[in-house]
C-alpha cells in the first residue's frame, strides 16, 4: 500500500517579536506557536496524494514536546498518523542530527514511497536537512516542485513540475523520492471540527535512537551564544515641495548630500 511521509514542527508565528533573554535564551514569550508556514502545503499535499493512490499519510515532528501542537494540527487537517522523534541530550537543530534521525524513521516504518517536505522551516531558515535525508536514503531529490502532474506508484515513477527563475521545468523520476514543494501548489484545507476532535484525543508517540535502532552522528555545528541585534538609531525627513517633480527634485538633492547616490 501507499504511503506518503511529511515532516512539519512548531515554530513562532511570523508576526511575533523575537529576542534574547537574560539567559541568552531565544524566546518569543507566551506568543503560541503554529504549524511552520512552508509546511501548510506540503502537509496538503500529501493528504491529496495519499487520498488519490488509496494509500497512507503520516506526518513526523523531530525534537521537543512542543512540537506536538503542530501534529495534532496535521491529524486536524486529514493526516493519519502521527509521530514525533527526540533523542534526549542530542542536538536535534543540527541538521546531521536531524535527518539520521529522519532516516531511522523512514526506514523503520519501511513501507514508504515518497517524503513531502514544505520549502524550508522559517525559524531557521534552511532546507538543507531536506537534501540530507535524501542522501542518507539514496533517493530521489526534487526540490522547488510547484506541482505533482503524475505519481504511479505500481510503476514507482513520478512526474512533477518545478519552478526555475525563467519559468518552469517538468520532470520524471523514479521512486521512492523526497520532494520539497512550493507555495501555491494547493490550497491548504482548515481543520473541521471532526478533525479537531480526532487530534484533541490523538496519542503521539515518541521514538528515540533505541526504538529506531540507530547511533546519531556528532553535531557537526553548535550555538556559542545568542545575541540580539544593536539597537539602531533612525529619523526619518519629510521632502516638502509644491508638486511630485519638486519633492523628486529635492530628494535626489538630499541623496547626493548624503552620498547615497
Amino acid at each position: 500500500m501507499t504511503h506518503i511521509v511529511t515532516f512539519t514542527r512548531s515554530t513562532p508565528d511570523t508576526a511575533a517579536k523575537v529576542w534574547v533573554n537574560s539567559a541568552g535564551e531565544v524566546t518569543w514569550g507566551d506568543v503560541a506557536t503554529v504549524v511552520n508556514p512552508w509546511d501548510e502545503y506540503s502537509l496538503e499535499e500529501t493528504i491529496v496524494q495519499a487520498k488519490n493512490n488509496g494509500g497512507d499519510s503520516t506526518v513526523i515532528a523531530i525534537g521537543g514536546a512542543f512540537n506536538d501542537d503542530a501534529l495534532k494540527h496535521s491529524i486536524a487537517m486529514g493526516i493519519k498518523n502521527a509521530l514525533r522523534l527526540e533523542e534526549p541530550g542530542a542536538d536535534m537543530n543540527d541538521s546531521l542530527v536531524w535527518s539520521a534521525l529522519a532516516a531511522g524513521a523512514i526506514r523503520k516504518l519501511g513501507d514508504v514511497d515518497l517524503i513531502i517536505f514544505g520549502k524550508e522551516s522559517v525559524d531557521v531558515g534552511t532546507d538543507q536537512h531536506t537534501y540530507q535525508l535524501a542522501r542518507r536514503l539514496g533517493w530521489t531529490m526534487l526540490s522547488y516542485v510547484s506541482a505533482i502532474l503524475e505519481v504511479d506508484h505500481a510503476a514507482g515513477t513520478i512526474k512533477v513540475a518545478k519552478m526555475l527563475e525563467q519559468g518552469k521545468q517538468v520532470i520524471a523520476a523514479k521512486l521512492p523520492a523526497v520532494i520539497s514543494v512550493m507555495k501555491g501548489i494547493n490550497e491548504p484545507r482548515y481543520p473541521n471540527f471532526l478533525g479537531i476532535r480526532k487530534a484533541a484525543k490523538a496519542q503521539i508517540p515518541v521514538w528515540s535512537t533505541g526504538e529506531l535502532g540507530i547511533q546519531l552522528p556528532c553535531a557537526a555545528t553548535s550555538a556559542l551564544r545568542y545575541m540580539n541585534p544593536p539597537g539602531r538609531d533612525v529619523s526619518a525627513e519629510i521632502i516638502d515641495g509644491e508638486n511630485i517633480d519638486a519633492k523628486t527634485a529635492a530628494l535626489v538633492e538630499r541623496l547626493f548630500e548624503e552620498k547615497v547616490l
